[in-house]
C-alpha cells in the first residue's frame, strides 16, 4: 500500500509539473503553429530567476514566504521580458516561412538562452530550498511527503481551469478561435493579429518559466537541466494531442504516472516507458488523442 501510495504521489507531482510546462507548449502552438523548441529554454529561466532571487531574499533576511511571492514574480519576468523579445524580434519576421524553418530558428534560440543563463548566473548549482522547508511535510497513507511537492496539483488546477475558462469563456477566447481558423479572415475583420500573436506567445513562455520556477525549491538548479524537460513536454503534447489543453492534461497524466511506476518497479525502462506510450498512441492515432477538430471552409 505505501508503495502504490508513492507511485501515486510522486506521478502526480511529475505529472502537476510537465502539465504546466506542457500546456505553455501547446497554446503556442494551437494559436501560432509554431513547435517552439525554445520553450525549454523559459523553464531553466524561470528556474534560475526564482532560485537566484529566492537566495538573495534569504540571505538580505526577508521573510521566508516572501518566496513564494518571488516564484510567481521571477516566472511572469522571464515570460514577458523572453516572449516580448522573441516574438517581436525575431519570430514575428519568419511567419510567412517554411515550419522547418521556425523550428530550427527557436532551436537556434534554445542554444543561445542556455548559454546566455551561464553568462548571467554561472555554473555554480543554486539551491532555493526556503519555500520547501517552510511548508514542511505531512504524513500520507503512512508515508512522509513534503507538502510543498504537494501544492503543485492545486497549481496544476488552477492553470488547468485558468486555460479553459480563457478560451471558452472570455472575449479573448473567441478572438483566439479567430485567428486560429483563419488569420486572413481575421485581418479583415480588423483584428489585430500580430498583438493576438504577441500575447499568447507571451503566455504560453510564462506558463514555461512558471513550471521551472515552481520546481526550482525541489532541485539543484544547475546548467542543462531544460533540455530534459523539452523532450518530455512534446512527448506530453504528442500524446495528448498538438494544440489541445486537455490532451497535455492527459498526456501529463499518462506521462506522470507511468514513469513514477518505472522509476520504482522498472528502472531500467524509465525512458522506454514514455516514448513507447508515444510510438503507441502515434500508431493509433498519429494527430493525439485529443487532437482538436480541424476547421474546414466550406
Amino acid at each position: 500500500m505505501q508503495l502504490i501510495t508513492t507511485m501515486l504521489l510522486d506521478g502526480l507531482s511529475y505529472a502537476s509539473y510537465l502539465f504546466i510546462v506542457s500546456v505553455g507548449l501547446t497554446i503556442i502552438f494551437g494559436v501560432m503553429k509554431i513547435l517552439n523548441v525554445a520553450h525549454g529554454a523559459f523553464y531553466a529561466w524561470g528556474a534560475y530567476a526564482a532560485a537566484y532571487a529566492i537566495g538573495l531574499a534569504a540571505d538580505n533576511d526577508w521573510p521566508d514566504w516572501s518566496g513564494f511571492v518571488l516564484i510567481f514574480v521571477a516566472a511572469i519576468l522571464v515570460g514577458i521580458v523572453l516572449g516580448t523579445i522573441i516574438e517581436r524580434l525575431i519570430l514575428r519576421k519568419m511567419y510567412h516561412e517554411e515550419e522547418v524553418l521556425i523550428v530550427l530558428a527557436t532551436f537556434g534560440i534554445f542554444l543561445i538562452l542556455e548559454d546566455v543563463i551561464l553568462l548571467v548566473f554561472g555554473v555554480n548549482p543554486y539551491f532555493a530550498y526556503q519555500p520547501m522547508a517552510l511548508l514542511g511535510s505531512v504524513k500520507m497513507g503512512g508515508i512522509i511527503r513534503d507538502v510543498y511537492s504537494l501544492t503543485l496539483f492545486g497549481l496544476a488546477i488552477l492553470v488547468a481551469f485558468g486555460c479553459w475558462y480563457g478560451l471558452n469563456r472570455t472575449k479573448w477566447g473567441k478572438l483566439l478561435s479567430v485567428v486560429i481558423f483563419d488569420r486572413e479572415i481575421s485581418l479583415a475583420m480588423g483584428i489585430n493579429v500580430q498583438m493576438v500573436y504577441l500575447v499568447t506567445f507571451i503566455l504560453g513562455a510564462t506558463l514555461g518559466a512558471l513550471g521551472g520556477a515552481y520546481i526550482a525549491p525541489t532541485i539543484s538548479v544547475a546548467p542543462g537541466f531544460g533540455i530534459d524537460v523539452i523532450v518530455l513536454s512534446f512527448a506530453v503534447v504528442v500524446i495528448g494531442g498538438m494544440g489541445s489543453i486537455p490532451g497535455a492534461l492527459i498526456g501529463s497524466l499518462m506521462v506522470g504516472i507511468l514513469r513514477a511506476i518505472a522509476v520504482h518497479k522498472f528502472p531500467e525502462f524509465e525512458l522506454f516507458v514514455v516514448f513507447g506510450v508515444m510510438a503507441a498512441v502515434l500508431m493509433i492515432r498519429p494527430e493525439g488523442l485529443f487532437a482538436p477538430e480541424k476547421a474546414r471552409r466550406i
